[in-house]
């Protein structure tokens, strides 16, 4: 059956494709890596092998074993990038290109390359590669990236949640994700710092809400929401401290907030199919900058987001790449002498329950 759990491992493994799986004790609880996709999580489960798959996998695009020389987009509920996206600082454009879809560009490092597997348990597993980039001044960065993912048991998870969980289905797991300067220069504003970015990629649905909730004694504006033009009405909604975005896969649009205003917490639910997605950061300190991912002309490169969520739709030529939408975290910049590391870590926490229950789950962590 196509969406279970079993299906998306069938599916990867009948095409040759590598996997890592971490499962709990009971079997209930799997998380299944990719180490081709840069030791990816592709998907997870609450519920043993017949449960629900949590990541958006692109069947389609895999089936077709088609390569692209601009994105292969794989799917996947948790892939490692670096940002920023666009200006100056750019991994994705080259130097003087104009900064448009026809000229964006993944790089190889996040997009073909395959992470050797370092280590691996039944509930963790950790990747790495060494890699050379260039950003959009033509600056040559050496860097190692390395990421070790941890299922964790539902004690944590109440922990974590400082909410009982235990009468719900439910999979979680942090990922620890490092980059270390392996070059001879330090990493500055000058020559463009990067920064850690997780993006976990799902399956829109018409009943899906993004929840975001902010720090309204924050500075800036509550929420960045003009990265691909104006956002139409009704589908983005801050106040009282809470950002609510609308989820269908049918406009592409993004929002961001602000390292100034971020909780470090993002929500994603879905009553109708009685699913909650719950991500968790840790919350920058309020000097901490954040490299700007909107394409183009920036006036301020390090005046970026800590949390993202992307809903997909059609691009300027109608073309779309899913549909599905992300939800994101990002580090600060990593302002980096050689031989230094940072390291982000988020937790993806997936709950399955009645939709009532789920919503006073909601309505908690929103405060």
């Amino acid at each position: 059956m196509e969406k279970t759990y079993s299906y998306d491992k069938q599916f990867l493994e009948n095409r040759g494709i590598e996997t890592v799986e971490l499962s709990s004790p009971d079997g209930k609880a799997r998380v299944l890596a990719v180490p081709a996709w840069q030791g990816r999580i592709a998907t997870s489960t609450a519920a043993g092998e017949k449960g629900r798959s949590f990541g958006w996998i692109n069947h389609k695009f895999i089936e077709s074993g088609e390569h692209s020389s601009q994105f292969n987009n794989y799917g996947g509920e948790e892939r490692f990038w670096l940002g920023p996206e666009g200006g100056e600082n750019s991994w994705y454009f080259a130097k003087g290109a104009e900064q448009i879809f026809p000229n964006w560009k993944v790089p190889a490092p996040f997009d073909t390359d395959t992470f050797e597997t370092v280590a691996k348990s039944s509930s963790s597993a950790t990747f790495g590669k060494d890699v050379t980039l260039v950003n959009a001044k033509g600056g040559q960065f050496s860097m190692r990236m390395q990421r070790k993912i941890s299922l964790l048991g539902a004690d944590l998870i109440e922990q974590l949640l400082g909410i009982g969980v235990k009468d719900l289905q439910s999979v979680a797991y942090t990922s620890e994700n490092t980059i270390t300067n392996k070059g001879g220069e330090p990493w500055t504003e000058e020559s463009g710092m990067p920064s850690v970015w997780m993006l976990g990629m799902f399956n829109p649905s018409e009943t899906t809400t993004v929840f975001i909730p902010y720090d309204e004694e924050g500075e800036g504006r509550v929420v960045k929401d003009d990265y691909f033009g104006p956002m139409p009405d009704g589908r983005l909604k801050a106040e009282k401290g809470v950002i609510a975005f609308s989820i269908d896969g049918k406009f592409r649009s993004k929002i961001g907030v602000s390292g100034s205003r971020t909780k470090g917490k993002v929500l994603a639910f879905d009553p109708q199919q009685g699913t909650l997605t719950v991500l968790l950061t840790s919350v920058p300190a309020r000097d901490a900058r954040f490299v700007n991912s909107q394409w183009g002309v920036q006036d301020d490169p390090f005046g970026g987001d800590a949390l993202n969520s992307y809903n997909d739709g059609p691009t300027e030529d109608g073309t779309i790449m899913g549909p599905f939408y992300e939800i994101e975290s990002s580090s600060p910049a990593a302002d980096l002498a050689p031989g230094e590391s940072l390291t982000h870590t988020q937790t993806t926490i997936h709950l399955e329950g009645p939709a009532a229950r789920l919503k006073e789950i909601v309505s908690i962590l929103m405060q």
